[in-house]
């Protein structure tokens, strides 16, 4: 069973026992859009105290009983079902979540919600969408619309102003007028939001394929200037802003995100300049990941190695080709300049079989300790003399890097 026949199961499950229950929200919304749904949600008439009773209390969790929502907990396969009780929201007085929720019927569930593409239910028995805010109207309009007043919508949970824009982005469709006035006047107020909800927006943005329609729509509204950093001068400009558009994400390169990062960010200078100093404050504002900006740093460090890698020795070109974040630094170096004859030379070369381009090390440490050289100042000296010269054919045999490592190591205690 996966999750879109459990969901079916729970919603079918509450219809016989007497309460009305559709899927809600996204998973409508992508069926809509014949895109595959990450998840499915149900909303129902039934309490979540009456959820509980029908699925039992060892297959369901009330995480998130306080608004009327039971998790049920289903097979391996098909995971887990957020069971939500139709509801009426209170107050926000926080700018996210409701002060209290009252239960109610599933119109006006669907007019407390964000935008009409995410108002709708569907009743997987009958196949029948139930739209009561015209979201399949604004679907068909390929627009994105706030339901009701979007001062209000806003007002409830400010992060909607980013969610907006990101459903605008990857579905590449227009914000309604009323919306985005509504939200370029509040733009300001996106900083209420926390850095980890306002982080996961923008990566998420940065990641889809339609990173430069997000970009674009966040520097239109004006979120854009309010989700960075502030009293710091972004190393942002006109022209990074226009090389996003030129920027092709490699089928290989599973960093996107990182990869637009460094461009946006100019990284052809090194970390310990501006740029880096601002990737660090970035980095806090988004609540980024220390892995993610690992990938960027290291871009920033090896991208005009491979600008320059038709001209450099092989030692100095093999590291960087070997290495895991090759491929956001082939994108990186591309954009920001790197010759044709060069980007070849690194394509053709990662075409060769692993072991040629990533041969055994002739000499480790264990092998310089048993030749009687102790760990010390010449020690990684040795051993990267020893590699370089291995990958540029100069040395070859494990006997010969013996005694070539002996003869560096003479050298150096004669300094």
């Amino acid at each position: 069973m996966n999750q879109k026949q459990f969901a079916t199961e729970v919603t079918v499950s509450l219809q016989r026992a007497g309460f009305t229950a559709y899927w809600a929200g996204g998973c409508v919304r992508d069926a809509i859009l014949n895109r595959a749904p990450k998840d499915y949600d149900v909303a129902t008439s039934a309490t979540p105290e009456q959820v509980r009773e029908l699925f039992g209390f060892k297959r369901t969790l009330p995480i998130g009983v306080s608004f009327g929502v039971i998790t049920v907990v289903g097979p391996k396969t098909a995971g887990q079902i957020e069971v939500a009780t139709f509801r009426r929201d209170g107050g926000y007085s926080d700018g996210r979540r409701p002060d209290s929720v009252q239960f109610t019927d599933a119109r006006e569930d669907a007019i407390r919600r964000d935008f009409t593409i995410n108002g709708m239910f569907f009743d997987p028995v009958t196949e029948k969408v139930i739209d009561f805010v015209g979201g399949q109207e604004d679907i068909g309009r390929r627009v994105i619309r706030a339901i009701g007043d979007p001062d209000k919508r806003i007002e409830e949970d400010k992060l909607r102003m980013l969610r907006g824009v990101r459903f605008a982005s990857t579905f590449e469709f227009t914000l309604e007028s009323k919306t985005q006035d509504a939200i370029v006047r509040r733009a300001s107020e996106i900083e209420v939001v926390s850095a980890e909800r306002i982080g996961a927006e923008v990566v998420r943005m940065l990641n889809h394929q339609t990173f430069r329609i997000a970009i674009d729509r966040l520097r239109e509204t004006g979120l854009w200037e309010y989700i960075l950093p502030r009293r710091s001068n972004p190393p942002f400009s006109a022209e990074s802003f226009g090389q996003t558009k030129e920027l092709k994400i490699s089928p290989e390169n599973q960093f996107q995100f990182e990869t637009v990062l460094a461009v946006l960010l100019k990284i052809s200078i090194t970390t310990k300049q501006p740029s880096g100093t601002y990737l660090d404050r970035l980095q806090d504002q988004w609540r980024l990941k220390n892995d993610q900006i690992a990938v960027v740093r290291w871009v920033a460090e090896n991208w005009e190695t491979i600008n320059r890698a038709d001209a450099l020795p092989w030692s100095v070109v093999q590291p960087v080709i070997v290495h895991p974040h090759v491929w956001p630094a082939m994108d990186v170096a591309n954009v920001l300049g790197a010759s044709a004859r060069a980007q070849h030379f690194c394509r053709a070369a990662l075409l060769r079989p692993r072991e040629e381009l990533d041969p055994p090390l002739l000499l480790a440490g264990k092998d310089l300790i048993e030749m009687g050289i102790q760990p010390g100042p010449s020690f990684k000296h040795i051993l990267q003399t020893i590699r370089a010269e291995q990958l540029d054919q100069q040395l070859d045999g494990v006997d010969n890097a013996r005694r070539r490592a002996l003869e560096i190591f003479r050298e150096s205690k004669s300094i």
